[in-house]
């Protein structure tokens, strides 16, 4: 990094205090009009540079998974994942094919959120706590559970009005399906994901990307799903693979999918499987993600999580 100025030359002293490219980190200016008057010698290398600089970080190993604030245990987005089946193999990835066997159970949320408290709970201890009759209970702070929508709302709308991103975002979905007495509004809910995602729910961000992605503006759709990769949303990683292999950039969705396979999501894992069937992944590369994926999986499973799945495949009962 060189102590001048990259436009005039100015020194860097204790008169002078120059100021660093943000996108790029490579060259300093002394104020905002050597800046701006720089630009157009620098824009090439500011703009690849600052490409690199983001592939650094979408690429690095995202961060853990949140665990469950009652039995610790990592909690992926959906409750299917955590089903206890034999581990994936070159041939095989069972939750596959049961996901595909059962769409239900396949969308079933894994983290249920609580307007009481504000939290979300794991499928496994809820249907824990259900089974020993506190079916009207909140498993965190046991509050009163069987209320109206509209009650829950206005519960919601406390911790809205107090910043709390996880409640701003469960508002934006209120609204996307006119819950609560709230009118249906597509727009009210972006607007709550936005605010949602400057407050760093990697949800929101999620959500936006899918929105924008229905909506046909990939630009941003990535954009939103890059954000939420990166900080540990296994399906918006899963999107930028499928997205990247749309377009032709096979070496970039199949980064994607190795990611998002290893922290144990299932259909990047079938992915990489078809694609290993299919010549564009190495045998070395796909064995060492199945260990990542069935090792993922593993720390995912527990009793009761085993047991609100079997109660909803076998019984079709809701836990």
């Amino acid at each position: 990094m060189q102590s001048c100025c990259a436009e005039c030359g100015k020194e860097e002293d204790g008169n002078v205090s120059l100021k660093r490219c943000k996108s790029c980190n490579l060259v300093k200016y002394c104020d905002a009009a050597c800046q701006r008057n720089h630009w157009p010698k620098h824009k090439k290398t500011c703009k690849q540079r600052a490409a690199e600089l983001r592939d650094e970080a979408l690429f690095k190993d995202p961060p853990a998974k949140e665990d469950c604030l009652i039995c610790f245990i990592p909690m992926p987005i959906k409750l299917i994942c955590c089903a206890s089946l034999p581990p994936a193999t070159i041939s095989s990835v069972p939750i596959a094919d049961l996901a595909f066997a059962n769409e239900e159970l396949a969308e079933k949320d894994m983290q249920p959120y609580y307007s009481c408290c504000g939290k979300s709970i794991c499928q496994g201890c809820v249907h824990s706590f259900y089974k020993s009759g506190n079916i009207d209970k909140c498993p965190f702070c046991n509050a009163e559970v069987n209320i109206s929508t509209g009650r829950k709302v206005e519960e919601m709308m406390k911790r809205v009005a107090a910043n709390d991103p996880t409640s701003i975002f469960m508002l934006g979905n209120y609204y996307l399906d006119g819950i609560g007495g709230l009118h249906q509004d597509a727009e009210k809910a972006k607007e709550h994901w936005t605010q949602a995602a400057k407050f760093g729910s990697n949800k929101a961000h999620f959500a936006l990307g899918r929105f924008y992605e229905e909506g046909g503006d990939i630009t941003k759709a990535k954009f939103h799903y890059e954000v939420a990769a990166m900080t540990g949303h296994d399906s918006a990683r899963y999107n930028l693979g499928v997205m990247e292999g749309h377009s032709g950039n096979i070496e970039r969705a199949l980064k994607h999918l190795r990611i998002a396979a290893s922290a144990g999501h299932y259909k990047a894992m079938h992915n990489l499987r078809k694609s290993f069937e299919g010549g564009f992944v190495s045998r070395e590369s796909i064995e060492a993600t199945l260990t990542a994926y069935n090792n993922s999986c593993a720390e995912m499973r527990s009793e009761a999580r085993d047991d609100c799945i079997h109660v909803i495949t076998v019984f079709n009962w809701s836990c």
